[in-house]
């Protein structure tokens, strides 16, 4: 993970040393709304996480600019049953580093449409049961013993994407954006699982560049 955020940061640099006249630089956070698609997906909720990251807008013409991304995102998906008042919720967590490449048009100044493909590298896979309904010791037992684990044997490492959406840029550098990724790749790395899944999820941002 380490030599991930190094190569990415070299990259961000570089293109930095080449044309600091006309880059501009950034951080940017925000809530993303995720969700499993695919096989056997119909009873499945969308979770919600958060991602945090860096970017580079360099410029291209007066309104048109690559903008490459380093995000640590949070994402996954949900599912909730219920008998006899308890309601059972179990979680399937998979955190990425995810680095889009966005292409972005500039309709008017400050707003911009943006599209551009999307890898992503699984950082963490945890399987979570949250019980509610029952004594809070019970239920705190039984979550302990059957509710969480590690899944990462079962997901595969990387993750491909398509991400459209657009920004708005203020003069004083700060900028809110919204983003929708959808999946390209099988997530799953299940011996014997014929079903294919993919990631989706849709972000809400804001953050500077200076």
């Amino acid at each position: 993970m380490k030599k991930l955020f190094f190569i990415a940061a070299t990259i961000m640099l570089s293109v930095t040393a080449t044309q600091a006249q006309e880059v501009r630089l950034g951080a940017k956070g925000g809530v993303n709304f995720a969700t499993i698609g695919g096989d056997n997906t119909e009873d499945l909720e969308s979770l919600t996480g958060f991602h945090l990251g860096a970017l580079v807008e360099i410029p291209v013409t007066e309104r048109f600019a690559i903008q490459p991304e380093v995000l640590y995102s949070a994402q996954g998906a949900k599912i909730e049953n219920k008998i006899l008042g308890v309601t059972a919720t179990s979680k399937s967590k998979l955190d990425y580093i995810n680095l889009p490449v966005m292409a972005k048009y500039y309709v008017v100044d400050g707003l911009a449409l943006e599209a551009g493909p999307q890898v992503g590298f699984l950082v963490s896979a945890e399987s979570e049961l949250d019980l509610d309904g029952i004594d809070p010791t019970i239920a705190q037992a039984i979550e302990d013993e059957f509710g969480s684990g590690d899944i990462s044997d079962s997901v595969n490492s990387i993750d491909l994407g398509l991400a459209v959406g657009a920004s708005y840029r203020l003069p004083m550098g700060v900028f809110f954006g919204a983003r929708y990724t959808l999946g390209l790749s099988d997530i799953n790395d299940i011996n014997g699982y014929d079903g294919k899944n993919q990631n989706n999820v849709f972000q809400l941002s804001a953050g500077y560049s200076f």
